[in-house]
């Protein structure tokens, strides 16, 4: 997939926004985030304010470089170099001690804060262009479905987005996988666009995924990553039974159509056949969503994939989108 590149300008006017303490939404490898300076607790705050989200919920610092690390936290583990000098660039968050540089409202009031190196060539010329570190959570009202697209942003937060930069559509297409480095043994707090595989393969030791994590960050809330529509898991063989059963029912029914099942008929709405391959499907899950939203869809379908992989992520965002939602 090729990348779009922000012009000169373009970057120097978000630098500026950011000095100035605006909200500029950002591209990277796995979605649109919504940028502030984290140093800056007002504009940090405004992030929460135009999201919706909760204060006490963690934002992830991005900064330029690894070598950068050590200006933004405390007490870096070897595990976190090792996994550092693999994995950034990339769509990896480590957890570490903060220093005092992190306002505590970009922590959600945590003595740790969350940290990467995007890997996106907008997002490093933004960063490098700005000069100090960029708080990034999606780009999207909070709870629903995060964008992969410039326009999914304006067509989310509208006004409430200072300055958009467009760099195409975001590769990876779900969030970073967040490991919390703060303990005697790493563990993964989210799975996404780096593999447990793959981190498991460089430390050279399994990693556990906690039901429930002793420190706060990004996406552990139940419903989440959630689409206008009810989101209902099903094996896969029983989808298109499901689907069907719901129809018949009166409800406008999207379905995710797994790859095995793809020359069976549906009597539904609307039908997305999910990608054969697991990266395809994970860069297409939320437009996925959001293209059965506009279509019209009250309720989802769907299936876990294979949980490996990029399927662990996968399965994550539509465990979350399942889950119960919030009521008024």
């Amino acid at each position: 997939m090729a990348r779009v590149t922000a012009r000169t300008s373009d970057i120097e006017q978000a630098a500026g926004v950011l000095r100035a303490g605006g909200l500029v939404a950002l591209p990277t490898e796995t979605v649109y985030g919504l940028g502030a300076n984290a140093e800056d607790p007002a504009a940090v705050a405004r992030i929460f304010q135009v999201k919706g989200r909760p204060p006490s919920h963690p934002l992830i610092v991005h900064i330029v470089g690894a070598d950068h690390l050590d200006d933004w936290v405390e007490d870096v583990p070897a595990a976190a170099r090792l996994l550092a000098e693999r994995f950034w660039p990339g769509p990896l968050t480590l957890v570490l001690r903060r220093s005092r540089r992190v306002p505590l409202e970009a922590t959600g009031g945590l003595e740790t804060v969350a940290v990467r190196v995007p890997d996106h060539p907008v997002a490093l010329a933004l960063l490098a262009a700005f000069g100090g570190g960029v708080t990034a959570p999606s780009a999207n009202r909070f709870g629903q479905v995060s964008p992969t697209t410039a326009d999914h942003v304006r067509a989310e937060l509208g006004e409430g987005v200072d300055f958009v930069l467009d760099g195409g559509d975001c590769e990876v297409g779900v969030e970073s996988t967040i490991v919390d480095v703060t303990g005697d043994v790493p563990s993964i707090l989210r799975p996404g666009g780096v593999t447990r595989e793959d981190l498991e393969a460089v430390l050279g030791y399994p990693l556990a995924i906690p039901s429930a994590s002793r420190v706060r960050v990004p996406g552990q809330h139940p419903s989440h990553y959630a689409p206008r529509a009810r989101v209902v898991l099903v094996e896969p063989e029983k989808v298109v039974a499901e689907a069907e059963r719901a129809q018949e029912l009166g409800h406008q029914v999207g379905v995710f159509l797994p790859p095995a099942f793809t020359d069976v008929p549906v009597k539904a709405h609307a039908v997305v056949t999910i990608p054969g391959s697991v990266a395809a499907y994970a860069r297409g899950l939320y437009g996925f969503l959001r293209e059965l939203d506009q279509q019209g869809c009250d309720l989802i379908v769907a299936s876990l994939p294979v949980e490996e992989g990029l399927g662990l992520a996968i399965a994550n965002r539509l465990r979350r989108a399942a889950g119960p939602r919030p009521t008024a």
